[in-house]
């Protein structure tokens, strides 16, 4: 039986960065679903009309969008590396509503139950432990400051080379908790066996020891 780690939580609380170490460290395969819905938000895009706000446009699109995670971390749309096209923050910015389109998250969501069950794997998201995969064996609910969260997107964007303004990406992150929130199909919770994690006042290092402590006991037992 495949293993599976949900690592759930607001826009910027570190998830993606320590599902990775996470997954390296147990040689799991890392699904990270928020790059799929940033996919999907792209393709759309690149068709030339806004997701959130031509629903029906989407949804007929969404045959025409073919979203693989290939094993080395690139993120692929109809055969395309756009693991960097996917980071600008227009597409961070309409990724939230686009994401909570019912039919985006079955169609994806699908896909997403498919990679758990023929490996093992650790999965980050906002519907993780609540939605795609309730039994999975550790769920980590990892959450942050605001203001920690925009400073981190900040630098990830600086980094990058990217022009940004941190006041403006804090308030993109308030508004986007807050749509995740209040999503009225599998909205942004902690799931009620989830571990509360705030990585706020943490380094990555500490981080993944921690996720790595909770999940030592369930291995053990799942293996023997």
């Amino acid at each position: 039986m495949a293993f599976a780690i949900a690592i759930d939580g607001p826009a910027g609380a570190g998830k993606s960065t320590i599902a990775k170490r996470v997954a390296k460290a147990l040689g799991f395969v890392y699904v990270d679903t928020g790059a799929m819905y940033r996919a999907i938000t792209l393709g759309c895009m690149r068709q030339g009309f806004d997701p959130a706000r031509e629903v029906e446009k989407t949804i007929a699109a969404l045959p025409s969008l073919h979203v693989e995670l290939t094993p080395q971390g690139q993120v692929l749309l109809n055969g395309e590396d756009v693991s960097k096209a996917i980071r600008t923050e227009e597409c961070s910015r309409l990724t939230s509503p686009t994401s909570a389109i019912p039919q985006v998250r079955t169609y994806l969501v699908a896909q997403q139950r498919q990679m758990a069950a023929s490996a093992d794997v650790v999965m980050d998201g906002r519907d993780i432990g609540t939605n795609v995969l309730p039994g999975a064996q550790v769920k980590i609910f990892m959450v942050a400051s605001p203001q920690t969260r925009a400073h981190r997107r900040y630098l990830e964007e600086v980094a990058r080379g990217e022009k940004a303004d941190e006041s403006q990406i804090l308030q993109d992150i308030i508004q986007r908790d807050y749509n995740d929130s209040h999503r009225p199909t599998d909205p942004l919770k902690q799931a009620e066996d989830a571990i509360l994690l705030d990585t706020s006042d943490l380094d990555v290092d500490q981080v993944v020891a921690k996720v790595l402590e909770a999940v030592a006991p369930k291995l053990e037992v799942a293996r023997a």
